[in-house]
């Protein structure tokens, strides 16, 4: 057992029959009154943030996380598959659990994190950027560049973007998993 003078960044806890990650922390010590921790968590089963402020010296049940990289391989009706790169291990897993997985590729590696003690996969991160080419857009109108101007691209893995008016087919431009922008076009 833990308590929350050891509090930190990152600690996974047992909380409410919940998993949660601390993102922020903060020990108050008022003038008037008992200490006490406000902190900023994250749900590692629903992915929902809450604040929550704990009394100083609360008893907390901290929990082993371990993430492990693996290769994606397919999806079917069962789900995403994917193989541990180590052991050659497969598990699948459900579209929720998935960070982005409209720009899952297959041979993508992603980093799945898991509970160490129950050996349950709870989320899978995709890395922060990945390349893809573009398989459809309609062609840009020569001079139309006085505007931050954007139109729809549809990339390899079927995802469809917003990317600027000088983007053709067969580019291949960088993607921000985390909400899905158009970041660059990668030179040839």
């Amino acid at each position: 057992m833990a308590n929350t003078s050891d509090f930190k960044n990152g600690l996974c806890m047992n909380w409410n029959s919940d998993l949660y990650k601390i993102l922020e922390f903060q020990h108050v010590k008022p003038g008037k009154g008992p200490a006490f921790v406000r902190t900023k968590m994250q749900s590692l089963t629903s992915g929902k943030i809450i604040v929550n402020t704990f009394n100083a010296g609360v008893k907390i049940d901290p929990v082993r996380i371990e993430t492990r990289q693996y290769q994606f391989l397919f999806n079917d009706e069962q789900g995403f598959h994917f193989m541990n790169t180590d052991d050659y291990e497969q598990t699948f897993l459900q579209k929720e659990m998935i960070n982005a997985p409209q720009f899952l590729k297959e041979g993508d590696m992603v980093d799945i994190m898991y509970h160490a003690e129950e050996e349950k996969p709870l989320s899978c991160d995709l890395p922060a950027f990945v390349n893809l080419e573009i398989t459809f857009t309609e062609p840009g109108i020569k001079g139309d560049t006085a505007t931050n101007a954007t139109k729809p691209a549809t990339v390899e893995t079927g995802a469809e973007v917003r990317v600027p008016l000088f983007i053709n087919e067969g580019d291949r431009i960088r993607i921000d998993t985390r909400d899905g922008s158009y970041c660059e076009r990668l030179k040839s």
